[in-house]
């Protein structure tokens, strides 16, 4: 099967892209607006950028409408925002906080997500997130306007937070205590399975 993309709307080009990029981990994002109100949603166009500087990056598509979601707009506005990341024990309420709110009300208060202040960001932590990074903005890069339009939001990590018990006997994370949850497409959702390792050729 061949097809050319620009015979397919966004919407059905994005089914394919979901479908069959995989898997793709969770940027569980919290951001303030300017009036100092939490936001927090799930993103799954994300990965780690470089590390020198520390860099992540999301993207938060437009809605329907061609509208940009809370997220992008309280990062716009303020330059800051914390990445989460998502096991399994959190997946419910990572969920949850997909829904559409009205702008100004917050993820946390309405689906009771406990939150505790950062240290370098004014947006809040989650505690119970196996990992959080502390963002501060690098760039926005505009790919395209209008309904599902993308942007990608490039943030330099200035803080972490990594909950002790998924560290491993040699104090780094193991990937079997994280639990990770990452996206599929449609409804569906995958936990981080069997490891294997290869050796790097020289």
């Amino acid at each position: 099967m061949q097809f050319d993309p620009d015979s397919l709307n966004a919407r059905d080009m994005y089914q394919w892209m979901v479908s069959t990029v995989l898997p793709r981990p969770i940027a569980w994002v919290s951001t303030v607006n300017e009036a100092g109100v939490s936001n927090l949603a799930p993103f799954s166009f994300f990965n780690a950028v470089c590390a020198r500087p520390p860099t992540l990056m999301f993207c938060p598509a437009n809605d329907r409408f061609g509208r940009k979601k809370d997220t992008l707009i309280n990062i716009e506005a303020t330059g800051q925002f914390v990445l989460h990341l998502v096991s399994f024990g959190l997946v419910e309420p990572m969920n949850a906080t997909a829904a559409t709110l009205p702008p100004g009300e917050s993820e946390f208060e309405r689906f009771h997500v406990d939150s505790v202040p950062s240290v370098k960001v004014r947006p809040p932590r989650i505690p119970s997130a196996p990992v959080a990074f502390e963002c501060q903005l690098d760039r926005i890069v505009r790919i395209s306007e209008g309904p599902i339009g993308g942007n990608a939001v490039f943030g330099r990590i200035v803080h972490v937070h990594v909950n002790d018990a998924i560290l491993g006997p040699d104090g780094r994370p193991d990937p079997s205590a994280i639990d990770l949850v990452s996206r599929g497409g449609g409804e569906f959702y995958f936990r981080l399975g069997e490891r294997f390792a290869l050796e790097r050729p020289e």
